[in-house]
């Protein structure tokens, strides 16, 4: 991915975030000789610096994923900017967006214990906290039976590339005008960028600050 200095991620914990935050993946790999690609949930594993997730069988893309360099994209807001919110004429459009990279190595998973642990930590993520629903409290045979349709998987993450292009490369005065305009929109995207950005102007005036 293409990262100008600027709008690079640096922190390993801003990244985390992100992928926990906005884990639907959109995940990359070569089958029969062309890019292929599935849109699926994906959990990240810390401490194996590893994500997990599953095909559904017939979903061909997993037969030669295995042993391959893959590909994850985490996508998040996203919103195009509009030069007429700034102070001068000479400007063109752009698209403000926070993108996150994850190469890997794919492994199917084969063990029971494993992948149920895999998709209980998903369910877990993902119902309401006060949701009755259990993974623990479905028949095993059931289970088991529905774990035949899928292919679950291990990525082990070998290098990430992240960028938040929030207007970094413009003046704080612009930056402040632009999120003026995404706040006065009733576009959630919009609202999350400008909220990204806000949060960028108040770390970068903050170490202005510290360097004093």
């Amino acid at each position: 991915m293409y990262i100008p200095e600027h709008f690079k991620i640096d922190d390993e914990e801003v990244i985390y975030d992100f992928i926990e935050k906005y884990g639907f993946a959109t995940l990359f790999s070569q089958h029969k000789g062309e890019p292929c690609a599935t849109h699926l949930p994906l959990m990240l594993n810390k401490s194996e610096n590893a994500l997990y997730g599953h095909f559904a069988r017939p979903n061909e893309q997993w037969k030669d994923a295995e042993n391959q360099q893959v590909l994850a994209v985490f996508q998040g807001p996203h919103c195009y900017i509009s030069p007429t919110w700034y102070e001068t004429t000479k400007a063109v459009p752009t698209w403000n967006y926070v993108s996150i990279h994850l190469y890997g190595k794919m492994e199917i998973v084969e063990g029971r214990k494993v992948i149920f642990d895999s998709l209980n930590d998903l369910v877990n993520k993902y119902e309401r906290p006060d949701s009755p629903y259990n993974l623990n409290d479905v028949e095993p045979s059931f289970i088991e039976g529905m774990s035949k349709g899928i292919a679950a998987f291990r990525i082990k993450i070998t290098k990430i590339e992240a960028k938040a292009k929030l207007s970094q490369n413009h003046p704080v005065e612009r930056q402040e005008l632009i999120i003026k305009h995404l706040e006065n929109t009733s576009q959630q995207e919009n609202i999350q960028v400008a909220s990204l950005m806000k949060k960028n102007l108040q770390k970068c005036k903050y170490k202005s600050l510290s360097t004093y």
